[in-house]
């Protein structure tokens, strides 16, 4: 009976330290300001797909001339992604369509992008759209800015 108390609140103490280094990553990607909680679906095939699959909810962070994507559900301190605002260009933006709408946030409009040579999407509230374009547009004199 000890063992299996023992174990059980061991658990609870593991389910609960985990949940807390959770909040407290996202807290120290938040710190610095300029954050956005955006859903991205990277290496995005050129046939439309609206099942919903290879979404990852994640938070943006805005740092110089890039943004930062962390992955929510990660103990990982470093970006998964960067983009890079001089090679961001905005192809499409659209709503969600399909079962796309269960895999986002309610309110996410979708901007379809490419990055280098790479398709991609991101999900983000129709507020951190429109600081993600002006950011776009915000480019330095003499750098090239492609916004659809």
């Amino acid at each position: 009976m000890f063992l299996a108390l023992l174990v059980g609140g061991l658990v609870i103490a593991l389910v609960v330290v985990g949940l807390f280094v959770f909040g407290l990553r996202r807290r120290l990607i938040q710190r610095s300001g300029g954050t956005f909680d955006c859903s991205l679906r990277w290496n995005v095939p050129e046939e439309p797909d609206a099942s919903g699959k290879g979404w990852i909810y994640g938070v943006a962070r805005y740092n110089g001339d890039r943004v930062e994507w962390f992955r929510v559900f990660s103990y990982a301190p470093r970006p998964r992604h960067f983009l890079e605002r001089a090679s961001v260009e905005v192809v499409a933006r659209r709503t969600p369509e399909g079962e796309e709408e269960l895999a986002l946030l309610s309110d996410a409009v979708v901007l379809e992008c490419r990055h280098d040579d790479t398709r991609l999407e991101l999900a983000m509230s129709e507020d951190a759209l429109t600081g993600f374009l002006a950011w776009l547009e915000a480019a330095p004199p003499g750098q090239r800015v492609n916004v659809a």
